[in-house]
C-alpha cells in the first residue's frame, strides 16, 4: 500500500483528535505508529492512552518552553533547536524502525512560529518511504504542503465554548 499525506488544519477543535484516531486505528490494524507532538508540554491526556499502545510510539519535546508569544530570543533559539531535534529524531526513528504511519501533531504551528523549517519538512516529504503514511496538523499550512498532501482538511470553528467564557474541559480539550 502506497502511503499517503494527511493534513489537519484550521482554528476549530478535531485536529490532534482526528490523528490520535488516526493513530490508534493504524495500531489496531498492527501498523507501527509514531506519534509526535509539537509545542505541546507533553501533558496531553491523549498521550496516556497513547502510551499503552504497543504499537504506537510517542515523542513529544523533553523541555516545556511555553508558548511562543511569551519566548524571548534566547527561549526561542533553545526551541528552535529542540523542536528541529525533535522532528529530526522523529524521523530517524521512522526510517530505522520501517514505521508505516507518521503523525506530526501541531507540525504547521511550529513552522510557522519558525521553530521547524519547511524546506526540511518538505525535503522529508519528497523522500520519505514509498509506504509510510504521514499526517501533518495545526494551524496555516503553506500553498507547498497543501499542494504535496493527498488529503487536506480544514477544520473550522464556527461555534466554540470558549466564546461565552467556558475554559478548556480535562477529558474534551485535553
Amino acid at each position: 500500500m502506497r502511503g499517503l499525506i494527511h493534513i489537519y488544519y484550521g482554528d476549530g477543535k478535531g485536529k490532534t483528535t482526528a490523528a490520535t484516531g488516526l493513530a490508534i486505528r493504524g495500531a489496531g490494524n498492527l501498523m507501527k505508529v509514531i506519534f509526535v507532538q509539537f509545542l505541546k508540554d507533553g501533558t496531553s491526556n491523549e498521550l496516556k492512552i497513547l502510551n499503552d499502545i504497543d504499537n504506537i510510539d510517542v515523542l513529544v519535546c523533553k523541555k516545556h518552553l511555553g508558548f511562543s508569544w511569551n519566548m524571548d530570543d534566547v527561549t526561542k533559539k533553545i526551541a528552535i533547536s529542540e523542536y528541529t531535534k525533535l522532528f529530526d529524531d522523529a524521523v530517524e526513528e521512522a526510517l530505522k524502525k520501517d514505521v508505516d504511519m507518521i503523525i506530526f501533531d501541531e507540525i504547521m504551528s511550529a513552522i510557522s512560529g519558525k521553530f521547524v523549517s519547511e524546506e526540511k519538512v518538505l525535503k522529508f516529504l519528497n523522500e520519505k518511504p514509498e509506504k509510510l503514511e504521514v499526517i501533518l496538523t495545526g494551524r496555516n499550512p503553506s500553498e507547498e504542503l497543501i499542494e504535496k498532501a493527498d488529503y487536506v482538511s480544514e477544520v473550522k470553528k464556527v461555534k466554540h465554548p470558549f466564546d461565552k467564557g467556558i475554559q478548556s474541559r480535562i477529558g474534551i480539550e485535553y
